[in-house]
């Protein structure tokens, strides 16, 4: 039996994922199982995406496919699947949030997570390295910056799905996404730059 963490790092069909993606209104004849089959992938990375530790992944993947399951017959298909799971993630994370008592999401010590037996040591703490060097460049950006560079970059939504789910409008997306992307960049210069300056 697989765990909630291996499941999320494995592909869905990509029939069935390009079909909804691009057909909003066939989520109207989704069952629950299509949705969490298809989608599993999908909403783990956006859970992760938006700094919830990995101590606490479980519990929230699992709280926003309980919203799935109560809100689809609901669902009217006006927006794509995809869109709609942001949504959904983006609820039960800034939720979760709250209940920890606001508390920056990402803080806990990565040494409280150990590695297991079969990763390699190096890779996953280069990975990390890499994963708090992005957490960090995040925070320096505005909030709505920060959003869209998330959605579009690290989920991988598109700029008319991202109007949808922030109800702005889609050229305001695309302006945000470019200062996003700027903001991200100068960034990472800095940081090289200040390596570079630490380097023997």
């Amino acid at each position: 039996m697989t765990t909630m963490a291996e499941q999320g790092s494995m592909l869905s069909s990509p029939d069935l994922s390009e079909a909804l993606a691009g057909d909003a209104t066939s989520a109207v004849r989704l069952t629950f199982r299509q949705v969490y089959d298809t989608y599993f992938g999908f909403v783990w990375r956006a859970v992760a995406n938006r700094g919830v530790p990995a101590a606490a992944m479980d519990d929230v993947v699992q709280e926003v496919f309980l919203v799935v399951h109560r809100k689809l017959p609901d669902f009217e298909g006006r927006s794509t699947v995809r869109t709609w799971l942001s949504g959904v993630v983006r609820r039960v994370v800034a939720d979760h949030v709250k209940k920890r008592g606001n508390r920056a999401a990402g803080d806990e010590n990565v040494d409280d997570h150990p590695l297991k037996s079969d990763e390699d040591p190096a890779a996953e703490l280069e990975r990390r390295a890499a994963a708090a060097l992005v957490d960090q460049l995040l925070e320096k950006m505005s909030a709505v910056q920060r959003e869209v560079f998330v959605l579009y970059e690290l989920e991988q939504l598109t700029t008319r799905e991202i109007a949808e789910l922030t109800r702005a409008n889609e050229n305001t997306v695309q302006t945000r996404l470019k200062a996003a992307r700027k903001a991200f960049q100068r960034g990472l210069e800095r940081h090289r730059a200040a390596n570079a300056r630490r380097e023997p």
